[in-house]
């Protein structure tokens, strides 16, 4: 395909030459530029619509559905991504995305910016599986993700010519107000659920701001007595029912080290005496693993189990409700408020980027910071 500019009124055109059924058309297209000044911009949307219909003439035609092409495109995701993204790919694919293409009969080459507004739109208002409204700006970008992927797989293999889902508007994120602990709160926390199970699981949590995957991922070889020292580098997460057990940590930087308090020592020597004590207890029937943090029969604790259970804790003792991961920013919040700076608390909570760091501890006024400060136990978190 060729193609020129053209004026006609003071305006440049651009003009296609085709060839439609052996025979040679020209398409014109207006551009809306004036002549003066505007030759450089012409000539560059010149060669953009060229490009375009270039790509398009080179399009393989095809009549395969979208929920079919999605699934194609989970199949290549799968040796792509790690065990854990794959699976919010697919539980957002299987749930939410390919049901709704699916039913409507849509085909790959009838996806436009429209098709994909309305889906959204429609989940936005009416997307929520258990009961009634929408589902949440967080998990719309879910969907978005594994769409836009999939476009861009379509892309790249020439089955169509652009990926609409780039243009596609989505409602603005609530920002969730993250809540605190105080060192007197936390103290209260452990006195009242003193003999739980998972007592000192929530206390080596809360110590050393783990993540719940942290947490639950550590195994004895996390553990050196002898140098007096912990390392994070296993977690376990739980995705769309499974659970996935991981011999490395989310990042680079959330593989750390840290001394070894007395009271975390403590916990530790304790949870390794009651191990071999459940050993002989159960005999047979118990589960060997390397996990630190379990049931008597040796069952490691689940991610679901610990959120549902910590929850219940907060209720049953009359505490102030926080999420099991606030832990993990209480445990900061201290920290910054006992001297340490952002960057030591980068390194402290295993942040890739300063900025997160940021972000998330950043934004606390004086007033707030000197309440968090009230009766820190340096004894319990060991400064930095």
């Amino acid at each position: 395909m060729t193609g020129s500019l053209q004026t006609k009124n003071d305006k440049f055109y651009i003009v296609l030459n085709t060839t439609e059924n052996g025979k040679r058309k020209q398409k014109w297209i207006a551009t809306g530029l004036p002549v003066k000044g505007n030759k450089r911009k012409a000539e560059q949307l010149l060669r953009d619509t060229l490009h375009e219909y270039e790509l398009t003439s080179e399009t393989a035609k095809s009549d395969i559905l979208f929920a079919d092409y999605i699934r194609l495109w989970l199949k290549t995701a799968q040796r792509r991504v790690e065990a854990v993204t794959y699976h919010g790919y697919e539980q957002a694919a299987n749930s939410q995305v390919i049901p709704y293409f699916e039913e409507r009969n849509i085909k790959l080459c009838d996806i436009t910016l429209e098709t994909l507004q309305a889906y959204f739109d429609e989940k936005a208002a009416h997307g929520r599986m258990k009961g009634a409204g929408g589902v949440s700006p967080t998990t719309l970008r879910q969907f978005k993700n594994v769409i836009h992927q999939t476009l861009n797989e379509a892309v790249k293999n020439r089955l169509i010519p652009s990926n609409p889902c780039q243009f596609v508007e989505l409602p603005h994120k609530h920002r969730y107000e993250s809540t605190f602990y105080s060192a007197e709160q936390l103290k209260a926390l452990f006195h009242a659920i003193e003999g739980d199970e998972l007592y000192p699981l929530i206390k080596i949590t809360a110590l050393y701001g783990l993540r719940r995957s942290e947490a639950l991922g550590l195994k004895w070889d996390s553990i050196d007595f002898a140098a007096n020292r912990l390392t994070i580098k296993h977690t376990v997460e739980r995705i769309t029912g499974t659970t996935i057990e991981k011999d490395r940590t989310k990042n680079k930087s959330s593989h750390r080290s840290f001394p070894l308090t007395p009271e975390a020592r403590a916990i530790f020597e304790d949870a390794k005496k009651a191990e071999q004590e459940n050993r002989q207890l159960c005999g047979k029937d118990y589960i060997e693993n390397d996990y630190v943090f379990k049931w008597v029969n040796g069952r490691p604790f689940t991610p679901d189990y610990v959120t549902s259970h910590f929850a219940l804790l907060l209720k049953k003792n009359g505490l102030p409700h926080i999420r099991y991961h606030e832990l993990r920013h209480s445990c900061a919040s201290l920290l910054l408020n006992n001297g340490c700076t952002l960057k030591d608390v980068q390194e402290y909570m295993g942040h890739s980027d300063i900025q997160m760091t940021a972000n998330i501890y950043g934004h606390l006024d004086t007033t707030r910071k000197q309440a968090l400060t009230d009766n820190i136990s340096a004894s319990l978190f060991g400064g930095c």
